[in-house]
């Protein structure tokens, strides 16, 4: 799967989702660790990746915007995890929604369930 790590995961991520076969970018990789959600949205679009991110405000962007890509895939309740941890919940589950973020979703994972929401949020406007 191709993924857009958000700056507020660890960067350390980056290296143990590659390792497991995944194609994967921090922002901060390249040089976007500052850039807004907007313009992270605007790259994940453009090089066909999924947003991975604990910022709730990709899904507002994509409520606002209507759009039908990218693919957000949002971490709740994992503050103060580390990245090994994070990295297993997260290779645990991307199987289970790999086709729900192929055709454009918002999914919501957390240690107890994950949650999907098909895009766009407004299908028929």
């Amino acid at each position: 799967m191709r993924l857009l790590l958000d700056q507020n995961l660890p960067q350390l991520l980056e290296d143990l989702l590659a390792d497991a076969g995944h194609s994967v970018v921090h922002v901060r990789t390249i040089g976007l660790g500052r850039a807004s959600d907007k313009d992270v949205l605007a790259l994940a679009a453009e090089q066909g990746r999924v947003v991975v991110s604990a910022d709730t405000d990709f899904g507002e962007l994509l409520a606002v915007s209507n759009a039908a890509k990218p693919s957000v895939l949002l971490l709740r309740r994992q503050q103060g995890r580390r990245a090994a941890q994070l990295a297993a919940l997260l290779l645990a589950n991307l199987g289970d929604v790999a086709d729900d973020l192929a055709e454009g979703s918002i999914v919501v994972l957390d240690e107890r369930r994950i949650r999907v929401r098909g895009l766009p949020l407004r299908p028929d406007t």
